[in-house]
C-alpha cells in the first residue's frame, strides 16, 4: 500500500515515458545513439490556422458585402483591412510553428539543428572537446561549446528545465567517451 502511495506522488512516472531509458527525461535513447528534439509547444496546427482563417475570411466578407449592398459601403473595406493584418499574424504564427532544435549525439560527433522559420542551422562536435553549461545562470540557456564554437539550446524548454537538459547531455557525453 505504501509503495503504490509513493508511485503516485512521484513527479514523473516513468512507465509512460516514450523514452527508452527512464535516466533520461527528454532524449530517445537507441543503443549507443542519444537524441534529444525540442520543438516549440503549438495548439495549432499551420493547416487547422489555414481553415480557421478562410472560415473567418467567408463570415467576415459575407457581412461586409450585406452591409455593401445595404449602403454602409466602408464596412466591407475595413473588413479586409482586418483580415490583412489577421493574416499577417498567423503567417507569422504558422511559420514558426515548426520550430525546434534537435540534438543528436552518434559515435564521436554531437550534432545540434537549430530551425527558425523554415531556416536549418547545424553545428557539429567531436564529442571528445563539448562543454556543456549554462550561459548565464541556472535558469539561462544551455551552451554547448567545443573549439571556438558555441551554441545555445534549450529556447523550447521552460527554464526550470534546462538544468536537466544539461545534465542528460553530459550524462551522455560521459557515457559515449567511456563506451
Amino acid at each position: 500500500m505504501w509503495q503504490e502511495q509513493a508511485a503516485l506522488q512521484s513527479p514523473v512516472d516513468f512507465r509512460a515515458s516514450p523514452v527508452s531509458n527512464p535516466v533520461f527525461r527528454f532524449a530517445t535513447v537507441q543503443g549507443q545513439n542519444f537524441r534529444w528534439f525540442l520543438k516549440r509547444n503549438c495548439s495549432v496546427t499551420p493547416a487547422q490556422l489555414g481553415r480557421l482563417y478562410g472560415s473567418l475570411c467567408i463570415v467576415s466578407l459575407g457581412i461586409g458585402t450585406f452591409f455593401w449592398y445595404r449602403g454602409a459601403v466602408l464596412v466591407l473595406p475595413f473588413a479586409g483591412i482586418e483580415l490583412a493584418a489577421v493574416g499577417a499574424a498567423f503567417l507569422t504564427y504558422a511559420r514558426h510553428a515548426s520550430d525546434g532544435e534537435t540534438i543528436s549525439l552518434e559515435g564521436r560527433q554531437l550534432v545540434v539543428e537549430l530551425e527558425s522559420a523554415g531556416h536549418l542551422q547545424r553545428a557539429e562536435f567531436d564529442r571528445d572537446w563539448v562543454r556543456v553549461e549554462p550561459s548565464v545562470s541556472d535558469r539561462s540557456l544551455v551552451e554547448l561549446s567545443a573549439r571556438g564554437r558555441r551554441v545555445n539550446v534549450g529556447r523550447y524548454l521552460r527554464p526550470e528545465l534546462r538544468p536537466v537538459l544539461a545534465q542528460e547531455i553530459r550524462m551522455a557525453l560521459r557515457g559515449a567517451q567511456s563506451a
